[in-house]
């Protein structure tokens, strides 16, 4: 295993003349930190761009592990392995169908290659006031009327645990001969429990993206991509990589990677009996609350737990505010009408203990109020222009800025998205509705921090728009 490996060099008498620049010298530099075990690509740790060693063996032990035909370690987090599967599998000015609840660095992805998107909105789950899955038949719809697209990108499962029926999905995309890209990040944990689902390279997806530092025990900034089938160029996304990853990939990341696939095949069932056993309790025990409501869909991965507020007197920040300042507990998100705890295996009973504890103290203190249902469905926008055209004027001549009341009409000049769960719900090159002014000011109302926007309260328009 890498990690053992970069010990034993650790410990040896080995001196090194060459990068990083703390020489691993943890006498001289006792802060805490890995320096012992970061290294460069010196002789007998292989190269992660050219790997033929120790790295393309763990790379293959985590493509035996997830059910894919290649693996790649990553190092800049899904982000890098979302950009380099989406300009991987297209030509610039390529169209392609997208999710909408799809993460930013999709936008991204689509300015870089200037590429014409047509996007695919979830299904809304008003009475959940949460982005529910996409159907099927909304894909076969599109395929049927744009005969030139060229990749379908979605996300399952989403931030908030709503998993889309990929296996079906990948099904009516082979049939027009192009891939289907998986944005699965927060479902690295898949497959390796039968209370979860099976993981999108098991169903039939062409490209897949984990990242394993979300609900496994890797460090941040860490993921793989799979790639499957024979739709893809491997090659022009292998390219991608090359291009957008590290040319000095970390040692310590990589490792982490490792290690974490080490426990995948050899502890599986330590890492997670356990943590599934107190898991399904503690889901159990919160069905008991009296005004606070975990909620689900149909199809979800029960590893998040959405506390949701809707009928109660309190709003989604304040009972974050609760559990923070008064309880120590940190949500990972807080949205809407809900807050979303998210639990892994590394978690613990006294965690959920703690947690359980204080949902039913503050669940004793609240009322009952019946509120009218918030429409917070993403705003449903046509687009008038690429972003990148919108993007490259806006670099050479400026925006205009307008108040959110007066962005009526206009074409929007910026991203604006609530992060997390960073799903931008205006783009560069869209024509501004009043709908999305409400959304804007929905948010604001809850006191969400909208970030992407420039000024405060005012919207960076295209000034040809």
């Amino acid at each position: 295993m890498l990690y053992e490996k970069l010990k034993m060099y650790e410990e040896a008498d080995y001196y090194g003349f060459h990068m990083p620049g703390h020489k691993r010298n943890i006498e001289k530099f006792p802060i805490g930190l890995p320096y012992g075990i970061d290294i460069t690509e010196i002789e007998g740790f292989d190269d992660l761009h050219h790997a033929t060693g120790i790295l393309k063996l763990a790379e293959k032990r985590a493509s035996k592990l997830y059910q894919a035909e290649e693996s790649h370690f990553l190092v800049n987090g899904s982000t890098v392995g979302i950009l380099s599967a989406i300009l991987g599998v297209t030509e610039r000015g390529d169209k392609i169908l997208v999710a909408r609840n799809c993460h930013k660095s999709v936008s991204h992805a689509i300015y870089m290659n200037e590429l014409e998107p047509v996007y695919l909105y979830p299904e809304y789950e008003k009475n959940l006031q949460i982005n529910g899955e996409i159907k099927c038949e909304k894909i076969k719809s599109i395929l049927e009327k744009e005969n030139d697209i060229k990749a379908v990108v979605i996300v399952s499962p989403t931030y908030d645990g709503v998993v889309s029926d990929v296996e079906n999905i990948a099904n009516i995309v082979h049939k027009y001969n192009i891939p289907l890209i998986v944005d699965e990040a927060h479902g690295a944990h898949f497959g390796f429990n039968n209370i979860f689902p099976q993981n999108a390279n098991e169903k039939g997806a062409d490209i897949v993206i984990h990242s394993v530092h979300k609900t496994l025990p890797a460090m941040t900034q860490t993921a793989l991509i799979h790639l499957n089938g024979n739709i893809v160029n491997r090659e022009s996304v292998r390219n991608y990589l090359h291009m957008l990853q590290s040319s000095s990939p970390s040692y310590v990341l990589m490792a982490s990677i490792d290690y974490c696939m080490d426990m995948l095949e050899n502890h599986k069932n330590l890492l997670f009996d356990g943590y599934v056993e107190e898991l399904i309790a503690l889901r159990q025990a919160l069905k008991e609350l009296k005004h606070l409501k975990i909620i689900r869909t149909e199809h979800f991965d029960i590893s998040k737990l959405i506390i949701s507020v809707k009928d109660t007197n309190i709003t989604s920040g304040e009972l974050s505010k609760i559990l923070l300042e008064k309880y120590h507990l940190q949500m990972e998100m807080t949205a809407g009408t809900y807050v979303l705890a998210m639990t892994t295996v590394g978690d613990t009973a006294e965690g959920f203990l703690r947690l359980k504890k204080a949902l039913f103290e503050i669940d004793e203190k609240l009322k009952i109020e019946k509120r009218e249902i918030e429409d917070l469905e993403l705003p449903h926008l046509s687009l008038v222009c690429k972003n990148a055209e919108v993007l490259r004027s806006a670099q050479k001549d400026g925006l205009s800025y307008v108040k959110w009341e007066n962005a009526e009409g206009k074409v929007s000049g910026e991203y604006a998205y609530v992060y997390p769960p960073g799903i931008p719900f205006l783009v560069p090159g869209e024509r501004i509705t009043k709908e999305v002014v409400q959304y804007l000011k929905k948010y604001e109302e809850k006191q969400f921090t909208i970030e992407g926007i420039a000024v405060e309260k005012h919207i960076g328009v295209w000034k040809n728009g």
